[in-house]
């Protein structure tokens, strides 16, 4: 990691800066890819799984007896952690819902909101480097709550053209059916155009490469929504004298290992606990399988020493980090000071992996500096929020000349008549 001390605000920016991708040619052939699966739908997704992926797949859905095979292969442990991790999850998504409020904006005038499922999704779950199966949880679930009707789920197929087990054993666990085995770029424009066999969705969710997040941006221009824009994962840890140096280093290679693009940032009052800090990521980074990606995510990182823990909250909220972990005493008496991050852990005893995995938030949330003007995924992700309103003889007598008036200051004399005429009608 590299290491500053005491960096004034005017560079405050430039230490902000994530890992810059390779984006050279990068737009052209996700464009290229589209317009390929557009036209040719299955078949293309069959030749660009070959092309990418080296598989050829004779059918692109998960067929009932893979599913059943998969749920063979997983271990009575693994699903038990699975299940109580659902379980978590859905009580805090479950927590969200809500109810119908009608408010009496003027007398004789009510309105209110009703929630409505988005009703075609689609989920994209990695299945490379590190089969993400944790994700089908944190999207599945809360459309499963939402009332989400139609869940499409696509995930990259191994050598042996089949989607990682664990991933088929947690989608069949919350009861996703419609899985199909294509990933990357492709999966994206098969859910944005619809083929054959993979449905058409209004809705793309779930975390990728930087091919996946290119074509996830592409999508919009075809009248899809995503969840949000996301980009290589990241934490930021606030660390104080308080802090256990050995934990603060187990967080930052957490998000480390997670790919070479990834960026880990520490920040301290106390240049100590940084070096102690530095030696714990030493030692536990020779531990590590994924050792070699880590090193690499390690060279765009930074630990920065600030003169206070205020300052390092400022500092944070400047860099609006994807996940945030105040190893600090007293955590809790800082959390209104915080206003940019996706999802903050409070304490020693908080690891960003706790969220990642079993607590009950969601861990799909914004990264590249997005946390500063978007929410991380959430019940109100899979749904649309419909505004209605009731007026009656009472409420448009009492609301009448209002609009009337403010209809003829902007010269839209429709609009005023479409009043008027209820007006005159009442009158007689």
């Amino acid at each position: 990691m590299k290491q500053y001390k005491y960096p004034p605000t005017s560079e405050w920016k430039s230490l902000c800066e994530r890992p810059l991708q390779n984006q050279e040619n990068l737009e052209s052939q996700i464009k290229e890819v589209f317009s390929e699966v557009k036209n040719n739908g299955d078949k293309a997704l069959k030749f660009l799984t070959e092309k990418f992926d080296n598989v050829s797949l004779q059918e692109l859905k998960t067929t009932d007896s893979e599913i059943i095979e998969a749920e063979k292969i997983v271990s009575d442990e693994l699903k038990s952690a699975i299940i109580i991790a659902a379980e978590n999850i859905r009580k805090f998504h479950s927590s969200q819902q809500e109810d119908k409020k009608i408010i009496e904006t003027t007398e004789g005038v009510f309105c209110w909101r009703e929630n409505r499922a988005i009703e075609n999704i689609g989920i994209y779950i990695p299945g490379g480097t590190a089969p993400l199966f944790s994700t089908v949880l944190m999207l599945g679930i809360p459309a499963n709550i939402a009332g989400c009707k139609n869940i499409a789920l696509c995930s990259p197929p191994d050598k042996n053209g089949k989607i990682h087990p664990v991933i088929l054993f947690t989608a069949s666990l919350i009861g996703i059916k419609n899985i199909f085995k294509v990933g990357g770029s492709q999966a994206i424009a098969g859910l944005t155009f619809g083929t054959e066999t993979i449905p058409k969705v209004d809705k793309i969710f779930g975390p990728g490469n930087q091919y996946v997040t290119a074509a996830k941006q592409l999508a919009l221009n075809y009248n899809l929504a995503i969840d949000i824009p996301a980009g290589p994962s990241e934490v930021l840890v606030i660390a104080d004298e308080m802090s256990i140096p050995s934990f603060v280093a187990a967080d930052l290679l957490s998000q480390a290992e997670h790919g070479t693009d990834s960026q880990v940032i520490l920040l301290s009052n106390s240049e100590r606990i940084i070096n102690e800090i530095n030696i714990e990521i030493n030692k536990q980074l020779n531990d590590l399988p994924r050792k070699e990606i880590a090193e690499i995510a390690l060279q765009n990182s930074k630990s920065i020493l600030l003169s206070s823990i205020d300052e390092a909250i400022e500092f944070s909220n400047f860099y609006a980090p994807e996940h945030l972990i105040l190893a600090i005493e007293n955590a809790e008496n800082f959390t209104n000071k915080i206003t940019n991050a996706g999802s903050v852990f409070l304490g020693n005893y908080s690891p960003e992996s706790a969220g990642d995995y079993a607590s009950g938030t969601n861990h799909t949330l914004p990264t590249n500096g997005f946390a500063k003007n978007y929410s991380g995924v959430s019940l109100d992700s899979f749904v649309k929020k419909i505004t209605f309103q009731n007026i009656t003889k009472t409420g448009i007598r009492n609301l009448g000349q209002t609009i009337e008036l403010m209809a003829e200051a902007e010269e839209l004399m429709a609009h005023k008549n479409a009043v008027s005429i209820r007006l005159k009608s009442l009158e007689k």
